[in-house]
């Protein structure tokens, strides 16, 4: 079958990739409909080495719950008590059972159906929780390897996003960086090695409401970078206004960490060319065509 010249040039990332929604339990039609490899033995090359998952295995992923569903009706079990035990479907439910008698039907007491409903929503509620981490967990193996380019590029982005920038009415070209995600000061830090930003460059200070517990948070944050909490700059206190509902007032609240890089200027002129770069490139009209 022919395919786009160079489709499969990168095969090694593209192997990271399929390898890693194999262990997340896709099956081979998923890879090929996500990864679009429509050619069956390079998909083969692709997986090779990675058993299928459980559920590719079994000619009906759903034989337990059928028979608990029999068992459940034979007992004389209606269709919404079924479900809300099972967390499946009603249709599901009719086709496994329609063969079997109906139970007696009775008048249901207003705290029964009261109770029903109940368990029937946190049963959704269940299935919801359960949808949202399979597919947080598949879009995370959609990413597999990042490369340093992908890096680069991120940061830029992540920076012109979060970070401090110069005005025309208000010139100060330096890098500042403020977030109170662990996760993006990561990626931060990992973009500022990437461009090869000297450790004694970065300054760092927490920000924080002055009723948080602000010894709690120094800590957290110099151990997430990996310093001496008397290291640190001077922690910026933010006012408690009493007429603000924060939510944010938990033992897990630690406030903003600021990052700032010491003779930063030329590095803020470079970042804002690389910017309006990625948006000139982005906005190019032969971008559609491009392979």
């Amino acid at each position: 079958m022919a395919h786009s010249p160079g489709k499969y040039t990168d095969f090694e990332r593209l192997r990271d990739q399929a390898v890693a929604l194999r262990r997340a339990g896709l099956s081979r039609r998923q890879i090929r409909d996500r990864l679009h490899v429509d050619n069956n033995d390079i998909l083969n090359r692709l997986l090779e080495g990675e058993p299928p998952p459980e559920w590719t295995k079994r000619p009906n992923a759903k034989d337990d719950l059928r028979e608990r569903a029999r068992e459940l009706r034979l007992q004389g079990w209606t269709y919404d008590q079924i479900q809300v035990e099972l967390g499946c479907s009603k249709s599901s439910i009719s086709l496994w059972v329609r063969d079997l008698p109906r139970p007696e039907r009775r008048q249901r007491t207003r705290e029964e159906a009261s109770l029903i409903a109940k368990r029937g929503w946190e049963a959704k509620l269940r299935l919801r929780d359960e949808e949202r981490r399979n597919t947080k967990q598949l879009a995370m193996a959609e990413i597999g390897h990042l490369t340093e380019r992908e890096l680069f590029l991120i940061g830029v982005g992540l920076y012109w996003a979060e970070g401090a920038k110069s005005k025309p009415y208000s010139r100060r070209e330096r890098i500042t960086f403020v977030n109170s995600d662990p996760n993006m000061v990561t990626i931060f830090l990992a973009w500022l090695e990437l461009l090869d930003v000297a450790p004694d460059h970065l300054r760092f200070a927490v920000q924080i409401h002055e009723t948080a517990d602000v010894p709690a948070a120094e800590r957290f944050w110099a151990g997430h970078v990996g310093i001496d909490t008397a290291t640190l700059l001077k922690t910026t206190l933010k006012k408690h206004n009493p007429r603000t509902n924060r939510k944010n007032t938990n033992v897990g609240y630690y406030g903003c960490l600021r990052i700032d890089v010491r003779d930063g200027a030329e590095l803020y002129r470079r970042i804002e060319g690389w910017w309006y770069g990625i948006v000139g490139a982005a906005t190019a009209p032969d971008l559609r065509n491009r392979t």
